[in-house]
């Protein structure tokens, strides 16, 4: 989602700005080098399947599919082909605010709490400030990811209305308003407002005021909405080294946030109304002009890092897009991450471009370095080989985890192996953190386990590793999200609190373990 967005791997937040350039003399990539680039990136990335749909001028130029839907069944991918587009959500929950908005029933600057009293956040003040505007544009003070441990892993019970609640419990990592932080949570804070604003749930509002006035026809709101699951995409993921087909993310709260399927044939539908303002078929309006204007203007800077290959000096986030200058010409794009599928959206308007990628693997790198030697090829720049730039890339970060992680396990290793008759005991009981709920720490067969009761993907093993600090290895391994514990203890020396922390730092951010603040209770 995030998923986040959106939400997933390693290079997803920074592949956002990486990414495209516009220079004179536009050429037209052919459709056999189309072939190539993308049979070179399935291999390369041991990526299953790749869709991709070029735009031009309002006609989808290109649209075609590579490779498998799925590993168990090896049926090939199609420009119909559904995927997950996860945090590509985001654009049509502002969608559909801005319907609300031109029908006069909402603001964009309206307080939250007129439409959803029970609203909270941490600070009062926050509270009472917060309109719909920040919903959409990660400028909450609520740090990277913030809650979303409550539907991710998808093994989670809470509710929307849970979610609402547990707002008041995470702790800000910046003042209101001041700082860039993709979030999850508040997405689904306007999915829940369109729903009582509207008298409609979200997955409905999409599909009956967005999608079918577009034709987007195979497309749903949700994987359980989905009319026809024959030509339906399966996650995968690398576990223990090898790329398989894993547990499908489907989420029953998160779907304003990330919860969509479509494929790059329905996409096309909607890009070209995005970039012509709003309109669509015989001079009808999805949305107004004037909201149009507001989903691409700068809300939320966006730091921009130097040495950029497109020369990019500014960066911001508009209302469910990422916003930037290449090459003198606005790109506006947007990437989505679930477990086993990563997609990208880009479009630049002044060229009436647009590049739609998905996949069914969590490498990031595979939809920029397709998306990026599209590009180059429309704008004119010849020589880069963004292939080899990205695998490059992913390889020294790769590496840098690895030794990270090898050490750890090392650790590990060795105080088993040290056969130590230590008494564990009086760190088993139970755990309790305001807006995750309880934890067990617990023995079994000689082993300890952490349990998190209403997230059940987070179970996993607890191995001494130094002093008061321990490590979880979760059952759920395709994950790779193995954590610190860190315990601390009264001044009687018995355990009072638990910390987590991600070892890896290729870890999805949305695996917020950072913001969880266990006490011991039992």
């Amino acid at each position: 989602m995030s998923h986040q967005i959106s939400k997933t791997k390693f290079l997803i937040a920074f592949l956002c700005f990486f990414a495209v350039s516009p220079v004179l003399h536009a050429q037209v990539i052919a459709p056999d080098s189309i072939d190539r680039l993308v049979e070179r990136t399935l291999k390369t990335f041991d990526v299953p399947g790749i869709a991709v749909a070029i735009v031009k001028d309002d006609k989808m130029i290109f649209a075609k599919g590579y490779g498998y839907a799925s590993l168990a069944t090896h049926k090939k991918v199609d420009e119909n082909t559904l995927f997950g587009i996860a945090s590509n959500s985001k654009a049509f929950t502002t969608a559909a605010i801005g319907i609300l908005v031109d029908e006069g029933k909402i603001k964009l600057d309206d307080k939250v709490t007129d439409y959803i009293p029970e609203f909270k956040m941490f600070d009062p003040y926050v509270t009472a400030e917060f309109t719909i505007r920040d919903l959409l544009t990660h400028r909450s003070g609520l740090g990277l990811g913030a809650g979303d441990l409550m539907d991710w892993p998808d093994s989670t019970d809470f509710t929307v209305e849970d979610m609402i609640h547990n707002l008041k419990y995470l702790k800000p990592a910046s003042s209101f308003r001041s700082k860039y932080d993709y979030d999850n949570q508040l997405y689904k804070v306007a999915g829940e407002l369109v729903k009582r604003v509207s008298g409609m749930p979200w997955e409905e509002f999409i599909e009956t005021r967005i999608m079918k006035p577009l034709q987007m026809d195979h497309s749903a709101a949700a994987y359980q909405r989905i009319k026809d699951y024959s030509n339906v995409v399966d996650a995968h993921a690398p576990v223990d080294g090898k790329v398989v087909v894993i547990p499908r993310y489907i989420t029953t709260t998160g779907n304003s946030a990330g919860g969509i399927y479509s494929s790059v044939a329905d996409l096309s539908k909607w890009v070209i109304v995005q970039m012509n303002n709003g309109k669509y078929g015989d001079g009808q309006h999805l949305f107004s002009e004037a909201i149009h204007r507001q989903m691409w203007s700068p809300q939320t800077i966006v730091p921009v890092g130097d040495n950029t290959p497109y020369n990019t000096h500014f960066g911001a986030y508009g209302l469910g897009w990422f916003l930037s200058d290449v090459k003198g010409y606005k790109e506006v794009n947007h990437t989505g991450g679930i477990d086993g599928m990563v997609t990208k959206v880009t479009l630049l308007p002044e060229l009436k471009l647009a590049i739609i990628v998905l996949t069914n693997q969590e490498s990031g790198a595979a939809f920029s370095a397709v998306t990026n030697q599209i590009k180059d090829s429309y704008l004119g720049i010849n020589g880069r080989d963004w292939v080899k730039t990205y695998s490059d890339q992913v390889k020294a970060a790769q590496q840098g985890a690895d030794q990270v992680m090898i050490a750890v396990w090392q650790q590990v290793d060795l105080m088993q192996h040290r056969g130590s008759a230590t008494d564990y005991s009086s760190i088993c009981g139970t755990y309790h953190d305001n807006w995750l709920g309880d934890a067990v720490i617990s023995q079994k067969d000689g082993k300890l386990w952490f349990t998190c009761k209403r997230s059940p993907k987070l179970t996993g093993q607890v191995l001494p590793y130094k002093g008061d600090t321990f490590v979880i290895k979760w059952n759920y391994r395709s994950m790779e999200a193995d954590a610190y514990a860190m315990f601390s203890f009264d001044e009687n020396g018995k355990p009072s609190g638990l910390k987590l922390k991600a070892i890896s730092p290729l870890t999805d951010f949305s695996f917020d373990f950072q913001d969880l603040d266990y006490k011991r209770v039992d």
